[in-house]
């Protein structure tokens, strides 16, 4: 029988969420880290010390990656159901309270998909004020430290903090804010998710997703970007054929 904890299964020593966005964002709503590890960033579980003590801190980590699921699935006779970031997201902005304006701080990966996602998010009649925006600078791949971002959440203290900057950057980042914030607001790893719907990649519809084929439309749409990274992760396949639910530490 698979490691079963409730509503949550252990995988490669990481729990997993297993319910419904819904009850993933009331989990969270009212403060914690919630990952959404993907597989380009998971095969590097073994080996990458800070991504890995991240996932470990997070209050809540949802199955976002289909490749994961499928395999654990076959390997282990189960049948979890993989809630992906985009579905997280969807449900999230639903929220009353993440639609008042100055209650969320979105930190955005640049000024071009901040200037996308912004137009979207209004059209959906979502307003974010300009101090609730921040700009993530390029963080080290080992340390992380941003006291101007700190200092600007303690200042505002949104309810919501939202980070749409790559996968295992962002996990990282938002262990370093739960630590060092004067407060804990629910703190949203989203990734790429919402440059999904706003445009500023590749837009994946709802009925893709449900089917996994995020990763498909990645890579027809920049496959010089996608197709090595997807092609890398094919090493979380061995990850999970050997430890399974066990923390693969110091395997490359």
């Amino acid at each position: 029988m698979p490691p079963c904890e409730g509503d949550q299964r252990t995988i490669l020593g990481i729990r997993f969420f297993l319910g419904t966005a819904i009850q993933a964002v009331e989990k969270v709503r009212q403060g914690g880290l919630l990952v959404v590890p993907a597989a380009p960033a998971l095969k590097d579980l073994g080996t990458n010390a800070s991504y890995r003590e991240a996932l470990l801190n997070a209050d809540l980590a949802i199955a976002d990656s289909a490749f994961m699921v499928m395999v654990w699935n076959r390997l282990q006779g189960d049948s979890i159901r993989r809630l992906s970031g985009l579905e997280y997201l969807r449900e999230l902005l639903k929220q009353p309270d993440v639609q008042q304006p100055g209650n969320c701080l979105w930190i955005m990966a640049g000024p071009a998909s901040a200037e996308r996602n912004l137009a979207w998010l209004a059209k959906q009649g979502i307003t974010v004020p300009d101090d609730c925006v921040y700009m993530a600078p390029m963080y080290g791949e080992r340390t992380i430290d941003d006291a101007p971002l700190v200092a600007m959440i303690d200042r505002i203290r949104p309810q919501h903090v939202l980070l749409t900057v790559g996968g295992g950057t962002q996990e990282r980042l938002g262990l370093y804010l739960k630590r060092n914030l004067s407060y804990l607001p629910a703190i949203h790893c989203i990734g790429a998710a919402i440059a999904f719907l706003s445009g500023d990649q590749v837009r994946i519809p709802a009925w893709a997703d449900r089917l996994y084929l995020g990763w498909l439309y990645r890579s027809v749409s920049e496959p010089r970007r996608y197709v090595p990274r997807y092609w890398a992760a094919r090493k979380l396949l061995y990850l999970l054929i050997r430890y399974r639910d066990r923390l693969p530490v110091g395997h490359a």
